[in-house]
């Protein structure tokens, strides 16, 4: 990151820490830096804020709102407008405190645990803010904005003792559960092959969001939005629309293949690939973005106990006017199964030992007394219960009409915050997990290179620094060189 990042990053935690002390440590006595461990009462409200009242931020709260002894107390976002509107929408039968400055929500005692659903560049620097000042923390995906920094994130979390969920809701969902289990009891043998895509065709998914006349430094806070993204002037469409930026986004990567590692991951309890190479285009949306709408990766998983080595190929469309078919279909020896969201179908298809002969093969271009032979000792290597496969068998499975994956994510992470658990289906190290990869992604298309990633330890690898390099070292001229240094 650019050098003005670790100022902004030392400025921002000396002003929550001072924020923190104040409001927080008086009233208990102890440093805001200790972790509160203290369990909520089972009989008690969680009292919960959300930072970002945009789009994602309003389905957020809803979604933890429609689960039992949850409570919002209050708000933050940088735009007016969004500040009143969460006053009328979640705040007519009581007071809903509202601020355009997080800190203050940080340095409320009353509140146990914030939503961050704010632009991707935001998401460290106010989860770990939070973390700090003894909040429970529901982060949205994907979890950071950079590969470098996750592991701060996840050092955060474990010395805070405090319960994180990272918000790719649809691993909650019924059928990517039945996924899981089909694939754990083996149903389709052994995993080779991973697709999984996720394409749209209209202005609004290809985030050209609404944009409100009002829109000016007046009613925002533009220079709080740009925190450690380079400086520019005002300009309402980085704003609202910040996805297509990659000052403050992550791109189709960070939106969408975030949601689709994120499911290939619960499924196969796999830790990651080692990997990872896109490539893509911007095909339609020339509106000034500088990401693109186009966009396939290829990642290698590598063996591990809980599968065989298998490829994974993601791509998002933004420009897909034919048929949209948005679904994951993971490959095995024995079958397949293709789910989406909602539903699921599992194809099972065994092959017999016996390879056969005839058709589209060489047998028959053998002579007759070769293929007498042939036969005779097929024959023998291969009886006759052993040239029959089983019968092509699909299974469907439809999700409950009630399932509603976004609430029982919601319910997980709320459950782990009364059992002062840090066991979320979706914790720090599985989200970074899920979300480094996909940040690689844009990694190699901007920077046109393999991306090499080591899953287990977390960390980027450099294989042309580890190999010997075979180059002769160049003789040594007798000429003197005029080149200036």
């Amino acid at each position: 990151m650019q050098s003005n990042r670790r100022t902004f990053i030392k400025s921002l935690s000396a002003a929550s820490a001072v924020i923190a002390t104040e409001a927080v440590a008086k009233p208990f006595g102890a440093p805001a830096y200790i972790p509160n461990l203290m369990k909520i009462s089972p009989n008690d409200k969680i009292r919960f804020a959300t930072i970002g009242m945009g789009i994602q931020g309003n389905y957020d709260t809803q979604a933890a709102l429609r689960n039992p002894d949850v409570e919002l107390v209050a708000v933050a976002d940088l735009y007016n407008g969004r500040l009143e509107h969460a006053k009328t929408a979640y705040g007519k039968d009581k007071e809903l405190f509202t601020t355009r400055d997080h800190r203050e929500i940080l340095a409320r005692p009353d509140i146990d645990a914030v939503l961050v659903v704010t632009p991707d560049h935001w998401h460290d620097h106010i989860t770990i803010a939070a973390l700090k000042a003894g909040k429970h923390v529901y982060c949205e995906k994907p979890m950071v904005q950079h590969l470098n920094e996750g592991k701060a994130v996840i050092d955060a979390w474990k010395k805070s003792g405090k319960t994180m969920q990272v918000g790719s809701q649809r691993i909650s969902s019924a059928s990517f559960k039945e996924a899981k289990r089909l694939v754990e009891a083996g149903e389709i043998g052994q995993i080779n092959y991973i697709e999984s895509n996720n394409d749209r065709f209209n202005a609004i998914g290809a985030w050209q969001y609404s944009i409100p006349p009002d829109a000016s430094t007046q009613t925002l806070d533009w220079d709080r939005f740009l925190g450690d993204a380079p400086k520019r002037p005002f300009d309402e469409k980085r704003f609202f629309r910040w996805r297509n930026y990659k000052d403050y986004g992550t791109g189709v990567a960070g939106d969408l293949f975030i949601h689709l590692i994120t499911g290939v991951h619960f499924v196969t309890n796999t830790m990651g690939p080692t990997r990872i190479y896109s490539s893509g285009n911007l095909a339609y949306w020339k509106d000034g973005r500088d990401v693109p709408d186009i966009m396939a990766c290829i990642m290698d998983y590598p063996k591990t106990d809980q599968h065989e080595a298998f490829q994974m190929v993601l791509r998002v469309n933004f420009a897909n006017a034919g048929k949209i078919n948005d679904v994951t279909r993971i490959i095995g020896n024995e079958g397949q199964i293709e789910f989406s969201e909602n539903n699921l179908i599992m194809t099972k298809k065994k092959l017999p030992t016996a390879p056969g002969y005839g058709g589209y093969d060489s047998f028959f271009t053998f002579t007759e007394p070769v293929q007498q032979e042939f036969v005779k000792r097929y024959d023998s290597l291969y009886p006759l219960d052993t040239r029959k496969a089983d019968p092509v068998k699909e299974v469907r499975f439809e999700a409950p009409k009630n399932d509603d994956a976004h609430a029982k994510h919601f319910g997980d992470f709320f459950d782990n915050v009364r059992k002062g658990s840090q066991g979320t289906v979706e914790d720090p190290v599985f989200g970074f997990r899920a979300a480094a990869p996909v940040l690689a992604c844009n990694e190699s298309f901007f920077e046109q290179k393999v991306v090499h990633w080591d899953p287990v330890t977390m960390t980027q690898k450099n294989p042309a620094a580890s190999t010997p390099s075979t180059k002769k070292k160049p003789v040594a001229s007798a000429k003197t060189s005029t080149k200036k240094s």
